[in-house]
């Protein structure tokens, strides 16, 4: 189990002419890290994984994995793939190296059958021999795991959480059908923070953590103990949802944080048009 529950989707950087630049990546987690942010998805929720090849995942993978930020935060890393294989080589490597913990979402466009799909998260979840979440999200990836499905996923002992952003009330028909065991609930960002907690999401996926890592951290905190949200909080998260959720997160994310001279590069076209 990760010690940490709640962690920032950090976006992946790229160069002028949309290749991959490691050191950016890598320097944004360091910024993070002394800020007090002490866990990060890479290769994961911003959807740019999908633009990255096996390689560059490798390439990415192989220099997180000699930082010493692979020491000092919980790292989790993205494994999914259109194509089965290749998100199983994924699985293989990132099971050498000190990674935390994997997000195992569902190949995109292609729209498995639910025994195919759960077929793919076995096999993958057999090869990395890590620490497991399960990531379900229809909208981007036009695929929704069944509900029982999930939950014969969650029973295995690898897998310790589920990140959730298809219809949050799945929550609670999840904890009916797996009993008493301990799991993260992840929200996917933000949005409708307050009543995913209520709904029983007890870890948070942060995207707006890359722009205010402590304010997030703190708002988040203070949903999960039941403390009151000061107003001003409250009309700060809302003003902060409005400006990078309505449209275009991932470019806006990306463009504050040039401007603030935390360089992460662009975003890969058409994305930044």
């Amino acid at each position: 189990m990760l010690k940490e529950k709640f962690h920032i989707a950090v976006p992946t950087a790229f160069n002028e002419d949309e290749s991959l630049n490691i050191d950016l990546t890598i320097g944004h987690i360091e910024n993070l890290y002394k800020k007090g942010i002490r866990s990060v998805l890479v290769c994961g929720s911003t959807g740019e994984q999908h633009s990255l090849s096996l390689e560059e995942k490798l390439l990415l993978l192989q220099a997180l994995n000699k930082t010493r930020m692979i020491d000092e935060m919980e790292i989790i890393f993205g494994v999914y793939s259109i194509r089965e294989r290749d998100a199983v080589k994924l699985a293989e490597e990132v099971s050498k190296t000190k990674i935390k913990a994997i997000l195992l979402g569902f190949s995109p466009y292609i729209l498995p059958a639910q025994d195919e799909a759960l077929s793919y998260a076995k096999k993958i979840i057999e090869k990395v021999k890590k620490n497991v979440i399960i990531y379900n999200n229809p909208r981007r990836t036009g695929f929704d795991l069944s509900v029982q499905n999930t939950a014969e996923l969650l029973k295995n002992k690898s897998v310790i959480g589920l990140k959730e952003a298809g219809d949050p009330e799945k929550i609670s028909q999840l904890k009916k059908l797996i009993g008493d065991r301990e799991l993260l609930f992840y929200a996917g960002g933000e949005v409708g923070l307050e009543e995913k907690i209520k709904l029983g999401f007890n870890s948070l996926s942060s995207m707006l953590g890359n722009i205010e890592p402590i304010f997030v951290k703190n708002y988040y905190e203070l949903l999960c103990s039941n403390t009151p949200v000061p107003e001003i909080e409250k009309e700060k998260m809302k003003k902060l949802v409005e400006e990078f959720f309505l449209d275009r997160p991932i470019v806006k994310i990306k463009q504050s944080l040039n401007r603030e001279g935390n360089r992460v590069g662009i975003c890969r076209k058409p994305l930044g048009n």
